[in-house]
């Protein structure tokens, strides 16, 4: 198998350096051909690394005692703070020095920082973030769920271009559906951005089913749901919240009464399946396509088996060589 270096930020997200270090500990046992950067304030990352020393000759530690958090301005914080770890993981991609990166610290400097220091495909007008969620039989890609809050039509174009070599290489659909996302299915209906995005998709070089209304989603009618980041978001967060409510309810009410009890421990694997396929960490994050590179965001409450699951996402995205199909598509 390939041999992967990735470059690691030990201090983004709610559980660092923690998170970060025992997940990148345990992606190094899943893959022996796997080397992982980690950088972070090295004081802070070596206790987590005690009891690591099968796998410590594939880590190397960098030291970055810049860190930037969710309430800079990600601009600001790109351009001043060069040794953090994001800037430091964005430049050695860029040089080669390593192939991927991947982070659950601050999204909007994940996002400068590819855009600025790791740099565009050529041809991309914007970088999307794109999460894969559930959809009942496996997953589909919303592309994009909060980098682009203002977008134009040939953005959400693209994004369908991006977010087909995305699921074409990473989960091997060999025609993956493209749709976007609408308040009807009617081709006249939308807002000026979708009634103008429209004609640019049907004519674009992938397999585009039309417009998605919010309830079919998650219905797999298409493969790749296509939005503005402002649209993106809100579907994303309306989807985790819907998902802890009904888990919420669903056991308050198994647990209300003897009878339910009784069904609940014989239905219990069952359960445990369905909450396994709407737990994000067992994907990992979401990856930024369109930058010259594997990226990915894992969510900011990452712990650590999250943590390991960004990283093998980051390393199937190097393999299966997602940036190189997207240049390809363009």
């Amino acid at each position: 198998m390939q041999s992967i270096h990735l470059f690691v930020d030990a201090m983004g997200g709610d559980h660092a350096p923690q998170a970060p270090v025992k997940g990148s500990v345990a992606a190094l046992r899943q893959d022996p051909d796997l080397r992982i950067t980690l950088a972070g304030v090295l004081s802070e990352i070596e206790p987590h690394l005690i009891g690591a020393d099968d796998v410590r000759e594939r880590i190397t530690l960098v030291d970055a005692p810049e860190l930037i958090d969710n309430h800079e301005a990600p601009a600001m914080a790109i351009r001043q703070k060069k040794r953090s770890s994001i800037v430091m993981g964005m430049l050695s991609v860029r040089e080669q020095q390593t192939d991927g990166f991947v982070s659950a610290g601050s999204t909007g400097a994940v996002l400068i920082g590819g855009m600025l220091r790791l740099g565009r495909i050529i041809g991309i007008e914007r970088p999307a973030l794109a999460p894969l969620l559930p959809n009942g039989k496996s997953h589909f890609l919303l592309i994009d769920c909060g980098a682009n809050m203002d977008c134009r039509p040939e953005y959400l174009a693209q994004f369908g271009m991006m977010g087909n070599a995305y699921m074409k290489q990473i989960k091997g659909i060999q025609t993956p559906r493209i749709g976007l996302v609408n308040v009807g299915d009617e081709a006249e209906k939308g807002n000026a951005l979708i009634k103008e995005t429209f004609p640019l998709m049907e004519q674009a070089a992938y397999h585009f089913v039309g417009n998605v209304e919010a309830r079919y989603i998650t219905a797999d009618r298409a493969d790749v749901v296509v939005c503005d980041g402002f649209a993106g978001n809100i579907i994303l967060k309306f989807m985790e919240g819907v998902a802890e409510t009904l888990m919420g309810m669903i056991k308050h009410e198994l647990m209300a009464d003897t009878r339910a009890k009784l069904g609940a421990l014989l239905a219990k694997p069952a359960f445990r399946r369905v909450k396994a396929s709407m737990d994000y960490t067992e994907v990992g994050g979401a990856p930024l396509l369109g930058v010259q590179g594997a990226v990915v965001k894992a969510h900011g409450s990452s712990n650590d088996y999250a943590f390991a699951s960004a990283i093998r996402q980051a390393s199937n995205m190097v393999r299966a060589q997602v940036a190189q199909a997207i240049i390809s598509q363009l």
